[in-house]
Order: C-alpha cells, then structure tokens, then sequence
C-alpha cells in the first residue's frame, strides 16, 4: 500500500509530516480543526430551511430528529477521519486505489455532482441573504456571494490552521446568532425537553423529518473530512491516540454544529408559519424585533459563505483524489456558481431550490457511506488497531442503511 501522504494531501496542507513523533499534549492538539470544517457542511441554508420550517409549524415536535441525525453524522465524519489517518488517502484516493477505473469516473461524475447542487444551495442562501439584509436583487447577491467565498478561500492558501480558524470563527457567529434567536424566543425548557420524545405529528412532519435526515449527513463533508487528516498520520505508537483525538475533535465540532441546528428550531417556535426563509425573516422581525431578524440574515450569510468555501474546498479535493486533476479555485467557483445564476434568473422560488438541491444530494450519500465502511472495515487497509470493531460496523451500516432509506421515500415522495 502506497504510504505518501497523497496528492490531496498536499493540495490541502501542503507536504505535512507523516509519522512524527511529539508530545502527549502536543499530539492531541494537532488533530483537532478539521472537524470543525466539516461540520460547516451541517449548518447551511438547506439546514437553515428545513430547520425553520420544523421549527414554525411543528413546534418542538420534530427536536429529536436533529438530534439523533446528528448522533448519526458524528459516527460517519469520525469513520472518514479515521481513514485518513491510518491509510495517508483520502475517500476519493481510497476509492481509486481500491475500485476499477471505469467505477472511479462514475464515482468522480456523482461526486462532482453532489458538489455542485451543494454550492447552489450555498450561492442561493447568500444570495437570499443579501436581498433581505441590503434589498440586493439576487442575481447581484449570487455574484458578491461568490466573492466573499474566494476571499475566504484565500486564508485556505496560507496554510490549515488559518483556514480552519476562519471557518471555526464563522461558526462560532452563527452559534452566536442563534443562540441569541432562542433566548428572545423566550423557550420553556419543559415543552423543549418533550421535543426529545420520538414521535410525528401527521404525514407531513415524516417527510420533513426524512429532509432533515437527508440534509444531515453531506457526502461532499465525508469525503473532505478524510483528506483533511490524511496528512496528519501518526506514527505506529500514536495511531490509537491519533484516533482517539480525532473522535474528540468530531464531537465537539458536530456537538456546536447540532446545538446551531437545534437553536434554528427552537427560535422558529415562535413564528406562527414560515414555508420561506423570506417569510421567517419577516416572521422573526414581527416577533422579536427588527434586531433579531436582522441576526437571522446576517447568519444565514455566514452560513452560505462558510459552508459554500468548503464545498469549494471539497470539489478540489473530490477532482485531486479521483482522477489526479485540480483546477483554478476562481475557475471552478465560477463554473459551479452558473447553476444558481440561472435559478435565480429564471424566477424559481429560492427556497424551493434550497429544498429541491437537498433531494439531490441524497443520491450521493450511498456513494460515500458504503464504501467509507467497506474501507475502514479492511483490516488490511487499516490494520488491527483502528479497522473498525464489530460494533462500529453494525452501527455504520444500520445509519448508513437507514439514511438511504429515508433518503429513497424523501425522493420517491418528492416525485409522486
């Protein structure tokens, strides 16, 4: 097995050291960021739209599927850091080293795919954004979205810890935002606590909860999340620990990330509907005060910004593993920025095409889960010390199972 750190490796960190040996202290802290890159991913507009929308027409009903989705996505980021650190590979490399070249383009095309629909929703969100904070007109707002995204990009270009500390502050503003929105919300602590009782409240409420779910676990998230920790393999002494810091670093990273999620539903308790994130601003304006929707709007630009970066970030990583090639970062930007342009252009409804983009990436998510488990339960590929335990497997593909399965009625419901 090849035992460079990988092309994607060096697009992301630059040549990184492999097998290092540091202190105890010193080696935890190394692993930790990366997470917090990924876990953008769960704090987009598309989460933003289902969330809201949870939140003001079931109440506390549907808390527990935030929470356990975000259970389920803290299993599966943690499975793709781990594989990185063990294997030096990326999911994208793994899938080349290990897969027929005609699987690997198929593999590229999807990925490709998947990373488009998630920059529409991105380039979307900011444009949405920009509008109700500014009155800017959309197809204006998608174009300075895209270059507050490269700006952004930039910090990725002086190393990994700038970047993830760029994109750690933006989340820590959209934590800051929403945990605003639920204290003017005014929560009782008993109703939420109920939200934590598994149950529905009509036909409805499953297919939102089933958009949820599919909106939870991001493919493009799974891939990048293994290429930011490829470079960072330990040595045969620290593997374990390597691991274990890993996993500290993808709970704390999707704890914020879940805790956001649950804060955009508990503050659109108190709006009475909102089947828009337009109708939610206006909602949270005559609620709480024309501070509190002006808070929603600059977070749902942070959200758009930050999360639209890494899916960039992802793209790169998705074309670098797969087929060895990359390009400019202002080329691709600017290719995958047309789809939302002619969206926003043709009229359609933006927050339809939040959810629409939603029901397209849940075709990708089979396409990284299973092999992300196959992968990490090859003993071979990630020796006895970190292959995955019996455990851990049945709980992969029992999520991984179920993720489909929600995803398939999500679209089959969406279709008929």
């Amino acid at each position: 097995m090849r035992r460079d750190p990988g092309p994607a490796a060096l697009l992301v960190h630059g040549p990184g050291p492999v097998g290092v040996r540091v202190g105890p202290g010193r080696n935890a802290v190394r692993y930790l960021g990366p997470a917090f890159v990924a876990a953008v991913a769960y704090v987009d507009p598309g989460n933003l739209a289902t969330n809201v929308t949870a939140g003001a027409e079931y109440g506390f009903t549907l808390l527990w599927v935030i929470v356990v989705a975000n259970l389920a996505a803290m299993l599966v980021q943690y499975l793709s850091g781990k594989l990185g650190l063990a294997t030096g590979w990326s999911l994208a490399e793994t899938c080349r080293e290990r897969y027929p070249r005609w699987a690997t383009l198929l593999l590229w095309v999807q990925a490709e795919f998947v990373v488009i629909m998630t920059d529409l929703a991105e380039v979307v969100g900011g444009a949405v954004a920009l509008n109700l904070l500014f009155g800017i007109p959309p197809t204006v707002g998608a174009v300075l979205t895209v270059g507050g995204m490269l700006v952004i990009l930039a910090a990725q270009q002086r190393g990994r810890r700038p970047f993830e500390a760029v994109i750690a502050s933006m989340l820590g503003i959209l934590v800051a935002a929403f945990a605003y929105q639920t204290l003017r919300a005014g929560i009782s602590a008993g109703e939420a606590a109920g939200g934590l009782v598994p149950r529905f409240a009509g036909t409805d409420s499953v297919l939102l909860s089933v958009g949820i779910v599919g909106a939870t676990v991001m493919p493009h998230a799974i891939y990048l999340h293994s290429a930011l920790t490829q470079s960072l393999r330990p040595s045969p002494r620290r593997r374990r620990a390597a691991a274990r810091a890993t996993l500290t670093d993808v709970v704390l990273a999707l704890a914020i990330a879940g805790s956001v999620n649950v804060a955009i539903l508990l503050g659109a308790t108190s709006l009475s509907a909102a089947e828009s994130l337009e109708e939610a601003h206006a909602g949270f304006g005559a609620v709480a005060g024309d501070t509190t929707a002006l808070v929603f709007g600059i977070a749902l630009l942070t959200s758009s910004l930050a999360a639209s970066a890494v899916g960039v970030y992802s793209g790169q990583v998705v074309m670098q593993g797969f087929i060895r090639r990359s390009i400019p970062l202002w080329l691709r930007r600017t290719v995958s920025v047309l789809p939302a342009l002619v969206i926003l252009l043709l009229g359609v409804d933006p927050t339809t095409a939040l959810v629409l983009s939603q029901v397209a990436l849940s075709f990708g998510v089979p396409f990284a889960i299973f092999p992300l488990l196959r992968f990490t339960g090859d003993r071979r590929l990630m020796g006895d010390d970190l292959v995955n335990r019996a455990g851990t497997r049945y709980a992969g593909y029992t999520v991984g199972t179920l993720i489909v399965a929600l995803n398939v009625y999500l679209v089959a419901a969406v279709v008929v």
